[in-house]
């Protein structure tokens, strides 16, 4: 008998055929994502990656996300094998294409009795996830909370600066009431022990050194958009108050060079006003992305609000040289004076000389780009789900541990 038998007296839904999990025990997982597929950001794609992972491994797998009425069609029922259950939601407002999810913890509480979860994977929780992980705790599931993203440093981006502490204060009742949180880099860890969380973990985030690659540089791109040799500085990502991307304006008058904008969002518009020398790609992903990535000399992200910054991993893993702000997930990602530049946040007169120190000097920028390729190597998507895993072996011990001793507390 589980846990979840032994508090709720439920019995399980019959588990789907599964491999029999060559690297152990198979784990039966319920997984609570504040955004899915058909919308794609860093969320749903390491979701993507850490799905795949456990489909290899044999595990069990229930997937718990809002609808997406504004693609009904291309929101998939099923990843990987698994199902996905989707909740009613609404679109976020100024953001159509991001849902909040409606319901309460009792309607996730009669999903995971349900399907009988031995651990509860909450990805960037917020509004659905914190009701995961509520009924997650009601339930005695251990829950593993993926903090990924600084939803309170965007009040200030988004004109509400007022907001901040509060969202700081639903952030850590989030994670206290998590049996454990991960975070990408040491400065979110740093962070959220700050503002007193406790049982934080790092787990950074993998790269696709196959996919993103320096063989995938494409000569003929490279001459549509920059037909004059002009030295092509790149950015991707979404196209929202949050990444700041009008502030590669100080780099538009740069000699020589191109401003390359790979990415949409709510402020595509207003960026193709503020940078109309800059030529934007939109979104693009799989091979056409890595295409583009490879093909940049410098690439350059001045979001001061990145718990990690996966786009910088895929930027190294293609030879690329990086300047990014000194603040979050690019303090780790970036080795100041070998794989790229770290500038002062706030200041565009730094962001500007970095930039022109790697532009103006191909064999330093080589050679920046070369140390930037080796050091993603191993940093594969694989070894950091297995890693994953781990995590929820230890959670899972947590909270029997937890309620071991809470049961002879009530039996005293």
């Amino acid at each position: 008998m589980s846990l979840l038998q032994l508090f709720t007296g439920a019995k399980p839904c019959p588990r789907r055929e599964s491999a029999p999990g060559r690297h152990g025990r198979s784990v039966r997982i319920a997984i609570v994502a504040e955004s899915f597929l058909p919308h794609m950001n860093g969320v749903t794609h390491s979701l993507l990656q850490v799905i795949a992972h456990l489909r290899r491994r044999g595990d069990d797998v229930l997937v718990i996300a809002p609808t997406s009425s504004w693609l009904d069609d291309e929101a998939p029922a099923e990843v990987e094998g698994y199902p996905v259950h989707r909740l009613p939601s609404v679109p976020l407002r100024g953001y159509a294409n991001v849902r909040v999810a409606a319901g309460t913890p009792a309607r996730l509480r009669r999903i995971f009795a349900d399907f009988m979860p031995e651990v509860v994977h909450v990805a960037s929780p917020f509004v659905l996830g914190w009701r995961a992980v509520q009924a997650a705790h009601q339930l005695g599931i251990p829950a593993v909370s993926i903090y990924q993203t600084e939803v309170p440093a965007y009040a200030a981006r988004y004109g509400a600066p007022w907001l901040e502490q509060l969202l700081w204060q639903h952030v850590e009742n989030i994670h206290e009431l998590s049996t454990l949180t991960l975070a990408p880099s040491s400065f979110a860890v740093d962070q959220l022990h700050s503002h007193g969380v406790r049982r934080v973990h790092l787990w950074r985030r993998g790269v696709d050194t196959s996919r993103f690659h320096p063989q995938k540089y494409d000569a003929g791109w490279r001459a549509s958009v920059a037909p004059n040799g002009e030295r092509i500085i790149g950015f991707v990502g979404r196209l929202a108050a949050e990444k700041q991307v009008e502030d590669l304006a100080v780099l538009a008058d740069l000699p020589g060079t191109r401003l390359v904008i790979v990415g949409s969002g709510p402020l595509k518009d207003s960026l193709r006003a503020k940078l109309p020398g800059a030529y934007f790609a939109g979104f693009q992903g799989g091979e056409d992305l890595a295409r583009m990535v490879a093909s940049f000399d410098l690439f350059v992200h001045p979001g001061e609000s990145e718990t990690f910054c996966q786009t910088i991993q895929e930027a190294q893993a293609s030879g690329v040289p990086v300047v990014a702000v000194g603040r979050g997930g690019p303090l780790d990602l970036v080795d100041q004076s070998r794989t790229g530049w770290i500038y002062t946040p706030g200041r565009l007169d730094d962001l500007r000389s970095r930039v022109q120190d790697l532009i103006g000097d191909d064999i330093k920028r080589r050679a920046f780009g070369q140390a930037a390729f080796e050091s993603v190597q191993g940093r594969t998507w694989p070894v950091l789900c297995e890693q994953l895993v781990g995590y929820y072996a230890k959670a899972i011990s947590v909270k029997r541990r937890a309620l071991n001793v809470q049961a002879r507390e009530y039996l005293r």
